[in-house]
């Protein structure tokens, strides 16, 4: 196997940090976390910069309005804007990493004619309706009700942990369409506008003091069929393509800022002379042999997705391993910055406590466990 870069990519990557050095400092500065208003407007200005650029969308298909650009195409441009300092998707997370993504993938010609330019412009902002306060890890337990009325669903039911969706404008859910079925089988994905009528959000404090959840009420909120992503009560199988996509290869950026985090965290052991310790030494060591692998796993999520247009079992092996090494990290940052947290400024501490939850968002550890022994190594599942 070739891992080495051909003078296209390299002549790629040159005119990529051109692009960054020029456009990074153009940036304004950015708003306080808890300003969701400020943060749309910022995260939206800078996926237009991208679009304008032509780096949005870059490994989309071209019929969807990305570039159709390779996988190696894709890995750089994650490595050098992660590098470069770059804003991350930020609010426009779901609407690219996600939904858009699902519709490019399953969407009809006129759905993704509506949906996805709009996402790559940084247009319109989407949430994701999918964990319920009874159906989270199980997420087919959901009873969010759709009920068929001519040309439209009229929705009643409750949504949890909606990521931004005070500040979005379309939401990718799912419902119930048909109660009498497997409840595998009687799930639909819509998309819903957030302004309809009977949609009621309040947003969730969390830990960390920010609102970036919230809880999301629908009183019989009426949703056209044409807005069905899939066959009516296909959306399960519709719904594995969107979590593919978020186990597999939402995070990869993440995987390089985690790298560069364990850089500075060597260099600040080396400064406080705790780097001394073997101990220390070791832990740290196979962090880094963690995350250079998670690396290799991205690159493979990635390939894969450009192949066949969707991440398969790999998603979830990338999701298990990712979620345990950055707690693992942040644990590590806390024992060279002061156990007690004294030590850490907010951002680490911050980044300390999200990272407690990445064992649960995106799907649990144990159900990534479940996908792992049932597709993979073939075992029979569980009762």
């Amino acid at each position: 196997m070739d891992l080495s870069y051909t003078p296209e990519e390299e002549e790629f990557r040159a005119r990529l940090r051109e692009w960054l050095a020029a456009a990074l400092p153009a940036l304004p500065a950015r708003p306080r976390p808890d300003d969701w208003p400020g943060r749309r407007a910022y995260d939206t200005a800078w996926q237009r910069m991208l679009h304008d650029a032509g780096y949005a969308g870059l490994h989309w298909p071209v019929d969807a309005g990305g570039r159709g650009a390779t996988p190696t195409q894709h890995l750089i441009f994650l490595e050098e804007t992660e590098r470069a300092g770059a804003p991350y998707v930020g609010a426009n997370f779901v609407g690219l990493l996600h939904a858009g993504p699902t519709i490019a993938a399953e969407g009809t010609a006129e759905q993704r004619a509506r949906w996805l330019p709009p996402v790559l412009r940084g247009d319109e902002i989407w949430c994701q309706g999918f964990s319920e306060p009874d159906a989270g890890s199980d997420l087919a337990a959901l009873r969010t009700r759709a009920v068929r009325d001519g040309d439209h669903y009229v929705v009643s039911g409750s949504k949890i942990w909606t990521s931004h969706a005070e500040v979005a404008d379309w939401c990718e859910l799912l419902v119930r369409t048909d109660p009498a079925a497997p409840r595998h089988r009687g799930i639909s994905w819509l998309a819903m506008e957030m302004d309809a009528p009977g949609v009621t959000v309040r947003p969730l404090r969390t830990l960390a003091g920010s609102t970036e959840f919230a809880e999301v009420f629908l009183d019989e909120v009426r949703v056209p069929v044409a807005n069905r992503v899939g066959a009516e009560n296909d959306g399960w199988r519709v719904t594995m393509v969107t979590l593919s996509f978020e186990r597999g290869t939402a995070f990869v950026g993440e995987v390089v800022a985690c790298r560069r985090t364990l850089d500075a965290l060597a260099a600040e052991a080396r400064r406080r002379g705790s780097w001394d310790d073997p101990v220390l030494r070791r832990r740290l060591g196979r962090l880094n042999a963690e995350f250079r692998a998670l690396w290799r796993l991205t690159q493979w999520n990635v390939s894969e997705a450009g192949r066949g247009g969707v991440v398969g079992t790999g998603g979830s092996v990338f999701k298990l391993r990712y979620s345990q090494a950055r707690q693992e990290l942040y644990e590590a940052a806390a024992e060279v910055l002061g156990a007690d947290g004294a030590d850490l400024d907010r951002e680490w501490a911050l980044d300390r406590l999200s990272s407690l939850s990445y064992t649960i968002a995106a799907g649990t550890s144990q159900i990534q466990r479940n996908i792992v022994a049932e597709r993979l190594l073939g075992l029979p599942k569980g009762r």
